[in-house]
């Protein structure tokens, strides 16, 4: 019952946001120069509940799921992975291919703390969270787990990639 209720209050709390996107196809992942602004950084001038409406309706006009990816700029374990990206453009095109990143900020500047109040409690950073285009939280993942012998996996994260993608038929 306990997590019917924080499915609720997400879903209540995500769809009650108002905030309009400009036109974005899904081509346009190749190309990261027009990337979402939300997607790009760790940034605690950011509002999460604006980016999170966004994302949601980017989501459902692209038919991707959501990505939301909890850290900051004093993370170690966040540059590491974003570097991993960045060098393995493949991965980061499939990442962004299957979904749409919502990079939320937690550090003392701000902690976004009542954005993420309703999400389940992270067990370090960076943490992710997969939400369905409607904005309910469907998986919580320690991004430990695509660590493989101490570095970030291509395997891992393909396979993780390949489990979220919304099939078309």
């Amino acid at each position: 019952m306990k997590h019917y209720k924080l499915l609720i209050r997400l879903i209540i709390l995500l769809t009650s946001l108002c905030v309009s996107i400009t036109a974005y196809s899904s081509a346009d992942t190749d190309n990261f120069d027009i990337l979402p602004a939300y997607s790009l950084k760790y940034d605690p001038a950011r509002d999460p509940f604006k980016d999170g409406h966004a994302a949601i309706e980017l989501a459902k006009k692209t038919q991707r799921r959501i990505l939301i990816e909890v850290g900051g700029d004093w993370c170690k374990w966040c540059h590491l992975m974003d570097r991993f990206l960045e060098e393995n453009p493949d991965i980061k095109t499939r990442m962004h291919q299957t979904f749409v990143m919502l990079k939320i900020n937690v550090s003392d500047a701000n902690d976004n703390r009542k954005f993420l109040s309703s999400f389940p409690k992270p067990l370090g950073y960076p943490h992710m969270y997969v939400s369905d285009t409607d904005g309910s939280v469907l998986f919580s993942k320690d991004t430990a787990d695509f660590l493989v012998n101490g570095k970030y996996s291509r395997q891992r994260f393909i396979e993780f990639s390949n489990r979220w993608v919304i099939k078309h038929e």
